[in-house]
């Protein structure tokens, strides 16, 4: 049977309707003034507890923890959300944009995503997420004026439709962004928009292909900018690009510049949620830390604060991590997790987006080049340390046999 239309005059309580009503059958008709306002103020919720984390554009590895909180339970708890949702699609995206602009091998990536975002909110964060990537900038004029990202634009097909001749649209264009200029060449026939340019005199910043044998295309468009003199006009390109398609299109020869990526880009398309978890690991009171650990198949977790461990080679490349608890040392290898918040205050100033991104790059490069292969790229080393191997072992043993219950393999007593 069909679903019924929904009216949000509805969504309402019913009272309100059944009030509403015995105004209306009473003609009670008078104008009223109503007023919302709270009785009292609860007190503010305020984080008085210690935050460890790994510094942004650090990669991280499967199990390692980006951050750890110890605060009162409640405090502790309460952020879970927040932070999940905040640093997971953060991530997702920064490790997407990370791939893609490695591809490019030097040629600039633009973060195109915002109208294919899930929501104008999720847009803006890609764009930073993307910055601390390797892009050079986005399209998001909000993550521009909010984070310094710089911003890039081009027009629309509809700016070129909107003229009754393409070479009109082209000249308009050009005198209002002289020096800016990125012309869209594919509305209808791509060569033949690169002969109107060329034509009419301009010299636009870039041409922008966005659809069609894009190889093939960028190497005909070149080869007429060139012959024209326009060999300072670059050929931007977007159309469905990712990590791959930007790779084969490379390694077909095309001439590209730029590129512009999108969809693939602000959504992570091809794995569009991080499997991040928030899982307690230990309960202090006046005795001590009591460890807590999670035992279900394939969702085991370690009990105990930790910290991770990063060794290198002697050529300073990163060669392995081992997650240990906190108070272990591996002199050798560099700690990642630092205390960056005390008694609810950070303890150190946020770095700048770009020395973040600087970061990003320099620490990627520090990956084995295995590793950071596109396609069947080899698992970089993990491993957690025999101490806290021991006491995961030892936490499921307590809490598989409680003080005071007899273990099974034991004899019972007296037989």
């Amino acid at each position: 049977m069909p679903e019924p239309p929904r009216h949000s005059a509805l969504l309402t309580d019913l009272y309100e309707l059944t009030m509403a009503a015995a105004y209306l059958e009473n003609n009670f008709q008078a104008t009223a003034s109503f007023e919302l306002y709270v009785r009292s103020l609860p007190p503010d919720f305020r984080f008085n507890g210690e935050v460890w984390a790994i510094p942004e554009g650090t990669p991280v590895f499967g199990e390692e923890p980006l951050l750890r909180v110890t605060a009162p339970i409640i405090e502790a708890q309460i952020v879970e959300t927040f932070l999940l949702s905040t640093l997971l699609f953060q991530t997702s995206i920064a490790s997407k944009a990370a791939r893609v602009v490695a591809v490019a091998a030097g040629r600039g990536v633009v973060e195109f995503g915002t109208r294919r975002a899930h929501g104008p909110e999720a847009g803006v964060l890609a764009a930073r997420a993307a910055f601390v990537g390797g892009c050079i900038g986005t399209s998001n004029v909000e993550a521009g004026q909010r984070f310094g990202i710089p911003i890039f634009g081009t027009l629309a097909h509809s700016f070129v439709m909107a003229y009754d001749d393409e070479e009109e649209a082209f000249r308009r264009f050009q005198r209002l962004f002289p020096e800016h200029a990125v012309l869209l060449v594919d509305t209808y026939d791509t060569l033949a928009a690169i002969e109107k340019i060329i034509h009419a005199g301009l010299r636009p910043k870039s041409v922008r292909l966005d659809s069609g044998d894009l190889v093939k295309l960028s190497r005909e468009v070149r080869h007429r900018l060139d012959q024209a003199g326009l060999q300072d006009t670059h050929i931007f390109a977007s159309g469905d690009l990712d990590e791959f398609a930007i790779a084969d299109l490379l390694a077909g020869g095309a001439q590209v510049d730029a590129f512009g990526v999108g969809t693939a880009l602000a959504t992570s398309k091809d794995a569009p949620a991080l499997g991040g978890v928030y899982k307690l690991v230990d309960v202090q009171s006046g005795e001590g830390p009591s460890y807590r650990a999670k035992f279900s198949e394939e969702k085991v977790t370690y009990p105990g604060r930790k910290q991770v461990f990063r060794l290198h080679d002697e050529a300073g490349s990163y060669c392995e991590d081992v997650i240990a608890g906190e108070t272990e040392r591996y002199p050798d290898a560099e700690p990642l997790l630092s205390c960056v918040m005390r008694q609810g205050k950070r303890l150190v100033p946020s770095p700048s987006l770009l020395g973040i991104q600087k970061r990003a790059r320099e620490e990627v490069a520090k990956l084995p080049k295995a590793c950071r292969s596109l396609r069947s790229p080899q698992t970089y080393p993990v491993r957690f340390s025999p101490e806290l191997e021991k006491l995961l072992e030892d936490v499921r043993d307590r809490l598989s046999h409680p003080t005071g219950v007899a273990r099974a393999s034991s004899p019972a007593k007296g037989s």
